[in-house]
């Protein structure tokens, strides 16, 4: 599907016709830039690569400086490929966030906070034990499984663990506001990843309604 990469600023709310306060994400959509041109011939498939946010030259393998400089840019420190669009681009052209001018609905691709290591409360949900002085047992997470037969645990097994910095996608999120003169897009309600984190915003696969 068409998309753009972006950045989360933040949150705010705005006021509906029918003065209902709607939370909002503002995103910074674009400009993206081609970098790269796909087709059937040469990859066996049709995509546009676009790249986003610039980034120091010095920090960049000297391969990925030969590709941006055959785009004719500046080394971006994201790229992604969509598909779909139904404007032909080609090396170097620029999309900005005028592609979401008319859409109703998007899905959202980002990376969730991490929450570091975190027990099996916070991370699955499951209960506590009695919390009087003598039960000893308090935010442990209890059996896991027979110890006669078969002996093991088995695989699956809700664990303590690493929680967050998972990739996400939110789907049928709408469009409030597309401000095409500062690059910005406002949707309805939360987006996965903290502020300043890179996403990904398509038009959204399903209906939305």
């Amino acid at each position: 599907m068409p998309g753009l990469i972006g950045k989360k600023v933040g949150m705010t709310s705005v006021f509906s016709a029918e003065g209902k306060s709607v939370p909002c994400t503002v995103i910074e959509a674009g400009p993206c830039v081609v970098t790269q041109v796909k087709t059937v011939e040469t990859d066996g498939y049709t995509a546009i690569q676009l790249g986003f946010d610039d980034k120091k030259e010095k920090n960049t393998t000297k391969p990925l400086c030969g590709h941006f400089k055959k785009a004719g840019t500046t080394p971006k420190r994201k790229l992604v490929e969509f598909s779909g669009y139904d404007v032909e681009y080609k090396l170097g052209d620029v999309i900005d966030v005028k592609l979401f001018e008319g859409t109703e609905y998007v899905d959202v691709v980002g990376t969730t906070k991490g929450k570091g290591f975190q027990g099996a409360i916070k991370r699955l949900g499951q209960h506590r034990g009695p919390m009087a002085h003598g039960s000893k047992f308090h935010r442990h997470q209890g059996s896991n499984g027979a110890c006669s037969s078969p002996s093991k645990v088995f695989k699956g097994k809700g664990m303590p663990g690493h929680m967050g910095s998972v990739k996400v996608t939110t789907q049928n999120l709408e469009v409030v506001r597309v401000d095409a003169d500062k690059n910005l897009l406002l949707i309805k309600g939360a987006v996965p990843g903290a502020k300043k984190a890179l996403i990904t915003v398509k038009e959204t696969t399903k209906s939305g309604k």
